[in-house]
């Protein structure tokens, strides 16, 4: 979840300076200062744009790549404004660090909630309109002429009444001696010809070649390598380690105890590193949560369903009046578990720590608590101190709020002064020490009248609350209501429909294993709970799913919009094929209005296949619509490995779950076929990441339950013996 300012076109502050015989800009949003820019300071860190005299024109992403596309998207937003030559633009990070020392040029690094380019647009857009209106007016005194006599196309200014022609390369070292402009006009974005469209993505090549550098990769001279085992049980600390027993061991050079509950070795080599601490006699105190189990945090979630004290999220009309009056009751309890990232990259960060500086290399969703968390571990001010933020092997909020890994690289390398070190967890290590998908369970009444109509609702959720663990000073009178996403009265996770009574209200209990933000957050279960009840209200009713949505959508257009494209495509009003069943799942979440329809089938009960899922998105504008499209079904893999195998269990205080031998994700040959529509209908900025993966898993289960008859209320499927083919 991000924490934004507005950001105007009245406070937002330009400044320029040049950078050997090129153009630099820099653009201030109200983060931090707005004091011109010195030239050395744009020398030695160029902002937003940088046009090089080759007509090469870098664009400076502050924003996190970790596969969702928002480096692209971005570049093409600078890039449409600028009118540069896509085929000539490239892209880098600037560091927090820089950031940090200039007045916070860059605003946000914080790359989660699916805000990348939501959060952001409105200034890099003015970032490369405001580069482009200096290149034309130092073209324009170099001819003598007006500037709205000239004209921009591909990085080439034309003075239409004469035909002359420049580059903004050869004009760039005069556009930086000029005042910036203060006010910049952007573009409507039915005019754009960069933006909006389905351009390839700008990091594809480098992938494909293995030439992209990810944290793993870092290879600095002089390096040593660190592996760390830290307590299994949450809240346990670390006793003692013989550390005699592996000092000798091949290219071993360290043993470092870490905080007061992780010992790491460091070694030449990270398999050495990890040999070694395999060998390593170390002796835990579990501290109080050694006997823990799921079994115990089930139960005490259950006893939170019954409780009379709970938070209030969103509460309308009388719902005790509505449930009283009923013509029917319908009840159900739904419950979703612990999950982990399990991202294909494991943390790592790397080190190197003298007593002036600190510089780490890490992949991070934001590169200013990654510059926080090395600050305090190295024990030195955040000025001396840097980042250098690398594309991420997956993220998924794993990397955001949480750079434990990045202080445990600090700390060791702080052992080893002018070394650096890199530290790599095992993938053991990732998946028993993550921060993981909060564990919830619901219980759903509803109140149907003589005609079937839903006049009442009342959901309570009982369990973890994120903010509460992470962020306490965001808690509101003790309140999380971030755990009310798609249930909310308004903003970005509204609830979709129009209920006249209804109570939602949280029971908060936090079992010791530490939730955290996994794409969706706590839209993918409250979906599930909600679109699941809203079928079984349908079928209760006797009703058709989709007409019954279709009535509570009335006051809703754009949720109804995007659930008629899915309910069109998939072919709901024809009968599906012998022994398949469709469902259908839509809410609004960060921003953006999404819908799914599935399809599936079950053979001898328990072999499921999943046919078929149709997807819209009305994102209100579409940046690179490909992008959106890749992103969808992405997040259809990411949705149903966790609606299939996904979960994290407990005994004796430790997560169970090591490797993805016992936490599967789903394979290739199981993947669906998946249909994506993209629907924007202008005038908002929605997300894209995150959206979709809530109506993934809500659409299966039920589509099952239309093949079968079946209700699944527990996740994930494998416990009920159902197996994808």
């Amino acid at each position: 979840m991000t924490h934004t300012h507005d950001i105007t076109r009245r406070n937002f502050i330009v400044g320029t300076a040049a950078a050997g015989a090129g153009l630099t800009l820099g653009f201030y949003a109200p983060l931090g200062g707005t004091a011109p820019l010195a030239a050395e300071q744009a020398h030695e860190v160029n902002a937003w744009v940088v046009v090089k005299p080759d007509d090469t024109v870098v664009i400076r992403i502050a924003r996190s790549e970790m596969g969702q596309g928002t480096l692209t998207g971005l570049a093409q937003l600078v890039a449409e404004e600028l009118e540069c030559d896509w085929s000539k633009v490239t892209t880098e990070y600037p560091t927090p660090g820089q950031n940090l020392a200039r007045g916070r040029v860059w605003g946000s690094f914080f790359t989660t909630g699916s805000r990348g380019i939501r959060g952001s647009h409105e200034y890099v857009r003015q970032g490369g309109a405001a580069a482009r209106q200096l290149l034309i007016e130092a073209a324009a005194i170099r001819w003598k002429a007006e500037p709205a006599e000239c004209q921009t196309a591909a990085s080439v200014i034309t003075h239409v009444p004469t035909g002359r022609t420049t580059t903004y390369g050869a004009v760039a070292g005069e556009a930086a001696d000029l005042a910036a402009p203060f006010d910049v006009a952007l573009k409507d974005p039915k005019d754009w010809k960069i933006a909006g469209k389905p351009l390839p993505r700008l990091d594809t090549a480098d992938k494909v070649t293995g030439k992209q550098v990810y944290g793993t990769d870092i290879n600095l001279p002089g390096m040593l390598n660190a592996a760390i085992k830290a307590c299994p049980v949450f809240g346990g600390t670390l006793k003692n380690y013989d550390e005699a027993k592996v000092s000798r061991m091949p290219g071993v050079r360290k043993i470092v105890p870490v905080g007061d509950d992780a010992v790491a070795v460091v070694a030449d080599t990270w398999w050495r590193a990890q040999k070694a601490l395999d060998a390593l006699p170390v002796t835990w105190d579990f501290g109080p949560n050694a006997k823990a189990s799921s079994t115990d945090s089930a139960q005490t979630l259950r006893q939170g369903l019954e409780a009379k004290d709970a938070y209030i999220g969103n509460r309308a009309g009388d719902i005790d009046a509505a449930l009283a009056n009923a013509a029917t009751r319908v009840e159900a309890d739904y419950a979703y578990p612990h999950q982990a990232h399990a991202t294909m990259e494991p943390m790592n960060a790397t080190a190197l720590w003298t007593k002036n500086k600190c510089e780490v290399w890490c992949p991070t969703q934001s590169g200013e608590a990654a510059l926080a968390a090395t600050a305090r571990a190295a024990g030195l001010p955040r000025s001396r101190c840097d980042v250098y933020k690398l594309h991420l092997g997956g993220g998924f909020g794993r990397r955001g709020a949480f750079h434990d890994f990045v202080e445990q690289a600090v700390t060791i390398a702080k052992e080893l002064p002018g070394t650096p070190v890199k530290l790599i967890w095992s993938r053991e290590e990732d998946m028993t020490h993550d921060h993981y998908h909060p564990l919830t369970q619901a219980r759903l009444v509803g109140a149907l009248d003589e005609n079937g109509d839903l006049t009442g609702l009342r959901v309570r959720i009982s369990g973890q609350s994120i903010i509460a663990s992470v962020m306490p000073g965001r808690m509101s009178s003790g309140a999380d209501m971030f755990v009310f996403q798609c249930l909310a009265k308004g903003g970005d996770h509204a609830i979709s429909y129009d209920i006249p009574n209804l109570l939602f209200d949280h029971a908060m209990h936090n079992p010791h294993v530490p939730p955290g933000f996994w794409r969706g957050v706590n839209a993918n279960q409250n979906v599930v709970y909600m679109e699941c009840f809203i079928d079984e209200l349908a079928h209760a009713a006797g009703k058709d799913p989709l007409a019954f949505r279709r009535k509570l959508l009335s006051k809703n257009p754009k949720s109804l919009a995007v659930l008629d494209a899915v309910a069109e495509r998939a072919g709901w009003d024809k009968p599906a094929q012998a022994g398949v069943g469709r469902g259908l799942a839509v809410c609004k979440a960060y921003g953006s209005y999404v819908a799914a329809c599935a399809e599936v089938s079950l053979k001898d009960t328990r072999d499921l296949k999943i046919h078929r899922i149709v997807a819209a998105t009305d994102p209100g504008v579409a940046v690179n619509p490909r992008q959106i499209e890749m992103q969808m079904e992405g997040s259809f893999v990411y949705g149903l490995s966790a609606l299939l195998y996904g979960e994290c269990t407990v005994k004796e205080g430790r997560i169970e779950q090591q490797n993805f031998d016992s936490y599967e994700v789903m394979r290739l040959a199981e993947m669906p076929q998946v249909e994506t529509i993209v629907m924007p209908s202008g005038g908002f900025w929605g997300g894209v990441g995150e959206p979709t993966i809530a109506v993934a898993a809500p659409a299966v289960l039920n589509a099952i339950f239309a093949a079968s008859g079946k209700r699944f209320r527990q996740v994930p499927l494998k416990n009920a013996g159902l197996r994808p083919t």
